[in-house]
């Protein structure tokens, strides 16, 4: 089941949901379609069942879990992302953020498979909003910061770079993102009274 789900997130991931059929999940694995549908209801089951099992651990182990710590949270984010975007750079079929390509193609076509990629979505904002807040209390960040307003920033910044690395110069846009990401960060540290 593994090796089917991992197999079909990369198809699907390459050619887009809508164009990758159950057949070519069975030719690239030399399964038979009995064999797909003893452990699969559906196309649309199997699609699901790879979003709760590799899609969301995939998510959590990249861009939710490496900020959970209690150290300097703007450090751990950096961090984070610096990591998570290295990948995609050394990734030579890279065809964007695989959770945003998603949301993309189903977005008005399929409400079931739609909450479960908003369920992500959610999941990866409040976890933003907490690691802020818990930046605001420890000192690291103004206590002033709108902290929904931030966690919405990261995750739409972070999204849109790595839909700009796709094609162009991924080392580069990744380089100036990151410096750009720096500078923002202090623009939101608290403003240190001068002796």
């Amino acid at each position: 089941m593994q090796r089917m789900q991992v197999t079909g997130l990369e198809l699907f991931y390459r050619n887009g949901y809508y164009n990758t059929s159950v057949d070519d999940v069975l030719k690239e694995l030399s399964l038979s379609k009995g064999a797909f549908y003893y452990h699969f209801e559906s196309k649309e089951d199997f699609f699901i069942q790879i979003i709760e099992n590799l899609l969301v651990r995939k998510m959590y182990s990249q861009l939710i879990e490496p900020i959970e710590g209690h150290e300097n949270t703007l450090d751990l984010i950096t961090q984070c992302f610096e990591e998570a975007l290295e990948t995609a750079v050394h990734n030579e079929f890279d065809f964007g953020f695989v959770l945003s390509n998603f949301i993309n193609e189903f977005n008005g076509k399929n409400e079931t498979v739609m909450k479960h990629l908003n369920d992500i979505l959610r999941i990866w904002e409040v976890n933003l909003v907490s690691a802020v807040q818990r930046g605001k209390f420890n000192g690291h960040i103004d206590r002033h910061v709108d902290s929904e307003g931030v966690a919405v920033y990261l995750m739409s910044s972070y999204i849109g770079v790595r839909t700009l690395m796709v094609e162009t110069a991924p080392s580069a846009r990744k380089y100036r993102f990151m410096s750009q990401l720096r500078q923002y960060f202090k623009s939101i540290e608290p403003k240190r009274a001068s002796a």
